[in-house]
């Protein structure tokens, strides 16, 4: 029996998790998640985990299964992403993995590059350096140790340059010159599909889901986790803006607008890391999911 992953990716709020539960149930799988977002149990809103309801239509893997409090990355979940895909291809001819973090999907479906070990002492200084002094800092170390990553990496990612700064101190060489173009084989055929809309459809979507996650009690959420802000996985759209409303730094209004504008952002910063690969077969999110079977069909082993 040929294994089949099949790969659905796009921008936030745009509709994966309701097709890949759709899929699921067609192929009698189960589903993969590589958003990492998602991947932290005390992060129930501001994540838009699936529901409930949804995670009862088809077995869902990594939602929710750590805490902001573990120490978790994308090497980690390239382990075990893979350890569990060859689990349920024993069982199954599809799998299914679906999220927006692109680095997430391309350490499943490329492998990552080989990165030297990050001497301890080294971590905890930077992690000591970014409490005292914020991001600001760290953006500065890594435009001196790496002018290159520099200017492709997404700035406001505190986890990307900390860790391009961490090992670059380590190993004396840019962090840049670790990263290579090369996809490791794997073992399973895979099959990419990515769903999209025109822009002002995203940013409506985006928008309103925002609301909807203010409604559920996104500023309860945020405040019962404003202790813990410092760590990395709080670092993220959503809870960062209404820490500084809770503050008293912004208006509850600005800090949703802010929340809205960042989300809208990433969305587009996922399109831009999407769109650079060609084997993605990409559908309108209003496609009926015939469409989508049809190719699958199409390019199963």
């Amino acid at each position: 029996m040929s294994n089949n992953l099949i790969v659905i990716i796009g921008p936030t709020a745009i509709g994966k998790t309701s097709l890949s539960i759709q899929l699921a149930k067609h192929y009698n799988c189960e589903i993969v998640s590589a958003d990492s977002r998602q991947f932290y149990k005390e992060m129930d809103i501001g994540t838009a985990p699936p529901s409930k309801e949804e995670l009862d239509q088809a077995p869902h893997h990594f939602i929710q299964h750590k805490s902001i409090h573990d120490v978790y990355n994308v090497g980690d979940f390239e382990k075990d992403a893979l350890d569990k895909l060859n689990d349920l291809f024993e069982n199954h001819k599809y799998v299914i993995l679906v999220g927006g973090s692109g680095l997430y999907v391309d350490a499943v479906t490329r492998g990552l590059d080989y990165f030297p070990e990050v001497d301890p002492s080294i971590r905890e200084k930077l992690q000591l350096e970014y409490q005292s002094k914020g991001i600001l800092y760290l953006q500065e170390q890594l435009k001196t140790l790496d002018p290159e990553y520099y200017k492709s990496v997404d700035l406001q990612n505190t986890h990307r340059v900390m860790r391009a700064v961490e090992v670059s101190m380590s190993s004396g060489k840019p962090y840049s010159s670790f990263i290579t173009s090369s996809s490791k084989t794997r073992p399973f055929n895979i099959i990419k599909i990515g769903i999209t809309a025109d822009r002002k459809i995203i940013y409506d979507r985006i928008n309103q889901r925002v609301d909807i996650m203010v409604e559920k009690g996104l500023i309860d959420e945020v405040k019962s986790l404003s202790k813990y802000r410092k760590l990395n996985a709080l670092n993220t759209v959503g809870y960062k803006e209404l820490f500084n409303y809770l503050d008293n730094e912004w208006e509850l209004d600005f800090a949703i607008s802010e929340i809205k504008k960042n989300t809208r952002r990433f969305a587009k910063r996922q399109l831009t890391w999407f769109r650079k690969d060609n084997a993605i077969q990409w559908f309108d999110y209003t496609e009926n999911i015939d469409s989508c079977i049809d190719y699958i069909n199409k390019n199963t082993l």
